[in-house]
């Protein structure tokens, strides 16, 4: 249970014994004003102190109710039934249950890419190809005249729950096709034409899977076909640059991981608008590599030399961080002297080579990439000490400028080595001609048919849907490249494109319940190079203005940034070689948004989830993280104290499955799970675990409403100050009452939807609820949170609307500029200070925490 009030001053923690509930009462300090030339002896101030530490506890435990509800409890303990949580046998089940969530998204995926080859192996191609479709930019959208716009049209589009609120329409894909690709295109055309075919399988995949989000198919050729079909929204500009082939899952899916060495020419010749081309394609280049790809950048003249000399003969991981440290260096490049291209290959190769030889690297493809204005040495003799017969190592060779004199130097190198030639004479070339090699390192698996299903690193997708229905949330993307399996095509391989689809890791961490994991628990995902695909302490999103934006590095985080107190990366290793097994750790953990810290004994229990390169972790905390209680109520019983108008349940718990059936995806929790417990909706999906403890919870709190309304009504008898009681239980149950109307409140936006470390989240339990589960039960912890001014008066700014006249706006301003001084005035002084005690179960010599107040 919780309560908030004002009181007359504060007092520390008292240590006590651990409870199930936990209250909270938040009071203002009164300050004392005493003159600074008197003198007060220590027994009068410890007199003040004895007396203002009666006073308050009394305070506390009158208006929390809490001798109450522990009573409540201790009269259940009898039914009560308590349990140790086995955390091996925890993560293996939740492990299981999203490797089935994870590989019915494959097996979408599968079907997508059955459809498109089959649909392309039928095609007849048609240059004089004349279809209509709807293009994503012009739907919906009229001329000067009121006529549709052509490749536009009408496209109904209907918001839909499950797409972010988006406007949708689930009966129908259409196309996105970049700005600098022309929509007319003869291969657009027939492609588009060809992957018609795809409409009927999104929709089966979508009957069949209800909580598959996008999915879509990347043409090679340039277009985008997505379902369900938007409405695309260009930037600022008008401009689409969305070009998917760019993004990681096309790039992941169609080649396998590489090796790569980006080879520089920056002599004399290369200076003014030949090195802007070179820059450009090396950044390029870089953005088509990812975390299971390795890369290093030479540049060369007179000499040679490494572009960054911390990384001089070896190649690094191509990660975030690492591409845009290489930008910067790249930026930088300044051209002089004479073009010398042969020990630059040289090194190359022996990087490349020395990376084979110690089993470093991708330990897969290999290439060197070579941007110069022309090559005008005898490099054979390279190439036959390095390359040759093999040819294991590919060079693509990228000339720069409109001099062709040496293109035949520049192009033989590239033919005699299992590479691509690409003439890139102006910056509009470089999209184009850098994906070129993307369909080289391709053809191995496209003759040979290896359809590796890829998984992306977590990202957001803040790019695709310009939009504020979009959430910015965390996901990855399972993908799979689409062949042509045209008898004259197989000799040298086409890949057509690639199809995925997106799973948001918020759904997949629901299937890791918090109630079965405790105050301190959590569970967590890695990828197979370390980095965090979901963690409760990963942030990342800053806040520029009122706009949340991600940060530069937030996809590429590693479990050691985050799990630090792992000093010998004991877990980190284990889990990235995909093992089973668990490790004990001292931890210290931050609450209150990072201004508190607790000290924890952490047991961390892991298993790889099977046909993924994630790892699945879990965390247990000594104590109250060891047990788990449950009792059993009736229905109906249950059911009559659940509609109290004091109570909620957690908005972000799966009480019950609302995305399956479309009809259900309107409910609240609370509104699901009376739907269900009513058989009116007997089909819902439900954690019947987790319904029993909240009916139980609810029933054994149910007293506290009367309780509370009672000590409300009984305004003579009532303290100055006291502002609201409430309590949280583990079902993830909070109940509430205000004794104060919002006109003398001084913590408005506490337990606000917007202020989620005091809610119960998919993340983490209410930081009152986990600072109070370190005291033991009976004993009151008492705190100052962090309250400004814009917490404190939020509810007197004014709101605005498009509708509103001038005099209205200007009357709100001056109203609630008003509102805002006479209030600042009022509470100055004012502290909110929370008082919160727990509330236990014990059986036997097991001892369970079953909430706060």
């Amino acid at each position: 249970m919780k309560l908030w009030g004002l009181g007359k001053a504060r007092n520390g923690p008292h240590r006590g014994k651990l409870m199930m509930p936990m209250l909270i009462i938040l009071l203002s300090s009164l300050c004392l004003v005493v003159d600074g030339q008197m003198k007060i002896s220590p027994e009068t101030v410890q007199q003040w102190a004895v007396s203002f530490g009666k006073e308050i506890a009394a305070l506390s435990e009158r208006y929390s109710g809490a001798k109450l509800l522990q009573k409540k409890y201790k009269d259940v303990e009898g039914v009560v039934k308590i349990e140790e949580v086995d955390g091996e046998e925890l993560v293996k089940n939740f492990a299981e249950e999203m490797e089935e969530m994870l590989g019915r998204k494959m097996k979408s995926v599968k079907r997508l890419a059955e459809a498109a080859e089959d649909a392309d192996l039928y095609h007849e191609y048609n240059e004089t190809l004349e279809f209509d479709y709807f293009n994503s930019m012009l739907i919906n959208t009229v001329d000067e005249d009121g006529n549709p716009l052509p490749l536009g049209g009408d496209f109904p589009l209907e918001p839909n729950e499950h797409f972010n609120k988006l406007p949708v329409n689930t009966q129908q894909s259409n196309i996105q096709v970049p700005t600098n690709v022309y929509n007319r295109d003869p291969d657009i055309l027939n492609g588009v034409y060809m992957s018609e075919a795809l409409n009927d399988v999104f929709i089966d995949n979508f009957l069949k899977d209800p909580t598959l989000t996008w999915q879509y198919f990347g043409s090679s050729t340039g277009f985008f076909r997505l379902y369900p079909g938007i409405q695309w929204i260009p930037d600022e500009n008008g401009v689409v640059t969305f070009d998917c082939r760019n993004r990681n899952w096309y790039i992941q899916a169609a080649t396998s991981p590489k090796d790569v060495v980006i080879v520089v020419d920056v002599s004399g010749s290369m200076k003014g608008l030949r090195m802007t081309i070179a820059k450009h394609t090396i950044n390029t280049i870089l953005d088509t590599l990812g975390e299971n790809d390795f890369v290093n950048i030479i540049a060369y003249s007179d000499y040679v030399r490494y572009v960054e000399p911390c990384f001089k003969g070896t190649l690094v991981q191509a990660d975030l961080d690492n591409r845009e440290h290489f930008k910067l260096l790249i930026d930088g490049l300044q051209v002089k002297g004479e073009g010398k291209v042969k020990n630059a290959m040289k090194e190359s190769f022996r990087v490349l080579n020395e990376a084979t030889t110690l089993g470093q690297g991708s330990l897969c493809n290999q290439a060197i990439m070579l941007i110069t204005d022309g090559a005008m040495e005898d490099f054979q003799d390279v190439f036959e000490e390095f390359n040759w017969p093999e040819r294991r190592v590919r060079v693509f060779t990228y000339l720069i400028g409109r001099e062709m004199t040496f293109a035949e130097n520049v192009k033989w190198i590239a033919c005699n080595n299992k590479g691509y030639y690409t003439h890139v004479s102006t910056l509009a070339d470089v999209q184009e001609n850098v994906m070129e090699y993307l369909h080289v390192l391709s053809r191995p698996m496209v003759i040979n048919h290896d359809h590796d299903i890829i998984w992306t690193e977590a990202y957001m997708d803040s790019v695709l849907f310009n939009t504020q229905a979009q959430s910015l949330l965390l996901m990855t993307s399972v993908a799979m490249p689409v062949f042509s399996k045209k008898k004259e095509t197989l000799s040298h391989g086409i890949l057509l494109g690639v199809v995925g689809t997106d799973v948001a890791l918020r759904e997949l961490m629901r299937l890791a319940p918090r109630y079965k994991l405790g105050v301190h628990g959590y569970a967590y995902l890695i990828t197979n190079n370390g980095y965090i695909l979901s963690h409760p302490d990963l942030r990342p999103l800053y806040k520029e203005g009122k706009k949340l934006k991600p940060k530069p590095n937030y996809n590429s985080v590693d479990l050691s940034e985050v799990e630090w107190e792992d000093t010998e990366e004991k877990l980190r290793t284990a889990m990235v070689k995909g093992r089973t097994g668990t490790l004990s750790l001292d931890v210290r953990t931050s609450v209150d948004k990072g201004r508190r810290v607790i000290f924890l004994k952490n047991d961390y229990f892991y298993t790889v989830i099977n046909e993924t390169p994630f790892s699945l972790g879990i965390v247990l905390t000594r104590g109250y993280g060891q047990y788990i209680f449950s009792g059993n109520v009736s229905v109906e019983e249950g059911l009559h104290d659940l509609l109290a108008p004091d109570l909620t349940i957690a908005s972000e718990w799966t009480y019950c499955e609302t995305d399956i059936d479309p009809a259900h995806r309107k409910l609240s929790q609370l509104q699901a799970v009376v739907q269900f417990l009513t058989g009116k909706e007997p089909d819902l999906d439900c954690d019947v675990q987790l319904l029993e403890q909240t009916l139980f919870d609810a029933v054994v709190t149910a007293p506290m409403e009367a309780y509370w309304t009672a000590l409300m009504l009984n305004t003579s008898g009532m303290d100055e100050g006291i502002e609201t009681a409430f309590l949280g239980t583990r079902s993830g149950l909070m109940r509430f009452q205000r004794y104060t109307g919002i006109e003398k409140r001084v913590a408005k936006s506490f337990l606000t939807s917007t202020d989620k470390e005091n809610m119960f989240t998919l993340d983490h339990f209410p930081v009152w609820y986990r600072r109070a589960a370190e005291y033991l039960a009976g004993h009151f912890l008492y705190y100052m949170p962090r309250l400004d001014s814009k917490d404190a008066f939020r509810d007197y700014e004014p709101e605005y609307s498009s509708s509103l006249s001038a005099e209205k706006v200007d009357h709100q301003t001056e109203e609630g500029g008003r509102k805002r001084r006479e209030t600042e005035k009022e509470a100055e002084g004012a502290r909110i200070v929370i008082a919160t005690t727990a509330v236990t179960v014990t059986v036997g010599k097991k001892t369970a925490i079953a909430g706060v107040k």
